[in-house]
């Protein structure tokens, strides 16, 4: 075919030579056609003088085509919710690996990590389009430690333990109004819910939760978040907490002594052999200490003690240090714990569902410790724990009797108190008069 062109191109001129009209029309084609007038430049030539040869070039390798974008591995990283099993991280990571799944939760490694996941946590996931896991980090422990499972270049998986970078622990404040409940006040502050809990252990000898709390009750708390990689992992220790009921500031402070750590009321009193007006957490009372009708039997008897609402299962714990004088069964009380306290205080826990684990007569427990779990055994009506104060063997209203204090700091002691928590007293002085300035506006 280009034989042909170029043997039509070289005999144009004399064609046009010979045909006066037809220069005419060149002329004006090559006023818009320059390749043709270009054309027209090229001497006469016979097909027979058209010179041809081989010319052979060495060409570059074909560059390699750029792999399809859903060839690229991607990484994810999410906050672990309440709830969330590996299937449902793998799910929501986008992981469609069986393989990896089953090596993850079938490996003791694996079902230690999975077991320790918690809410607020942060896992890792490195993942090809085609849903194929590359890696996969979750954390294990408390320490930064984390857990891999990764594929290797022959295609294999394998388990390794890997450190994460250092975390960082954080200071930080809230503060929160009671408009309708101590949950919906700490809430609304976007305050974690150990640090909640650990607000009620900590005024529950000062203030009873059940009943005291007004409307326009405040509290202000400092504590430690522990932050991964600019993501609040957990909590750390409540460094100093106050809560103004009905007007009246309760705050305590942790101070470090030469033995150990201890929570201290502003004036240097310990919290730490004082008594929790209740042995629960959140719960309701639903029968008082004193005269009334026995649901079961039916005629008039005395409630020996106070009984706390609350789901079968729900964590029972110690209201002070003390010695498990009593763990087991006991007629209408059902499965029951008695402490015995200083001073010839007794505690008694009746109903249970059951014990904490290794529980035994003898052993010493701490204020707050895990002691058993509500129920509803024995002559019980439904699900509640049963709660009573004995002194010298008397039962006394555990809402109203008067305690045993723990001792107080004293000289050097107290100066060093009052000295190390100055600062976190100054910062509720600040967090007071905002709230004081936030509602004159």
């Amino acid at each position: 075919m280009q034989t042909r062109k170029t043997r039509i191109l070289a005999e144009l001129p004399a064609q046009l030579l010979s045909h006066p009209r037809a220069w005419a029309v060149a002329a004006v084609a090559g006023i818009s056609l320059s390749g043709v007038v270009a054309a027209i430049a090229v001497p006469q030539q016979g097909p027979s003088q058209i010179v041809t040869r081989s010319v052979v070039e060495r060409l570059p390798p074909p560059v390699a085509a750029a792999p399809a974008p859903n060839d690229l591995p991607f990484v994810s990283e999410l906050r672990v919710q309440s709830g969330d099993t590996a299937q449902a991280l793998f799910r929501r990571l986008r992981i469609d690996d069986p393989e990896a799944l089953a090596f993850l939760t079938e490996s003791g490694e694996g079902r230690q990590a999975l077991r320790q996941l918690r809410a607020g946590r942060s896992v890792t996931a490195v993942v090809h389009g085609n849903g194929q896991l590359q890696s996969f980090a979750l954390p294990a422990g408390q320490e930064g430690e984390r857990v891999v499972v990764e594929r290797g270049g022959d295609g294999r998986l394998k388990l390794r333990a890997d450190r994460e970078a250092a975390t960082a622990t954080l200071v930080e404040m809230r503060s929160g109004v009671i408009r309708s409940s101590l949950f919906a006040a700490t809430d609304a502050a976007d305050l974690p819910d150990e640090v909640a809990n650990k607000l009620v252990e900590l005024f529950g000898t000062e203030i009873d939760f059940h009943a005291d709390l007004r409307k326009g009750d405040r509290f202000n708390v400092i504590y430690e978040a522990i932050y991964d990689r600019g993501t609040a992992v957990r909590t750390g220790r409540v460094l100093a907490a106050e809560f103004i009921n009905q007007g009246k500031s309760h705050v305590v402070v942790l101070h470090q002594r030469a033995d150990k750590e201890q929570y201290y009321t502003a004036d240097g009193r310990s919290l730490g052999q004082a008594f929790l007006r209740s042995p629960l957490e959140f719960s309701r009372v639903t029968s008082s200490f004193g005269g009334r009708i026995h649901p079961i039997l039916n005629r008039a008897r005395d409630h020996k003690g106070v009984d706390f609402g609350a789901p079968v299962g729900t964590p029972v714990k110690a209201t002070s240090d003390g010695v498990v004088e009593y763990a087991g069964w006991q007629r209408g009380y059902g499965n029951l714990i008695v402490l015995q306290h200083r001073g010839r205080i007794a505690t008694a826990y009746a109903h249970l569902n059951g014990f904490a684990r290794n529980l035994k007569q003898g052993q010493a427990v701490s204020q707050g410790d895990l002691i058993g779990y509500v129920g509803t055994t024995g002559m019980s009506t439904g699900p509640h724990l049963h709660y009573e104060v004995r002194i010298n063997g008397e039962a006394h209203d555990p809402m109203t009797v008067a305690l045993p204090l723990a001792n107080a700091l004293e000289s050097r002691e107290l100066q060093a108190f009052r000295r190390d928590t100055a600062p976190l007293l100054h910062r509720f002085a600040l967090l007071n008069r905002s709230t004081q300035v936030a509602r004159a506006e």
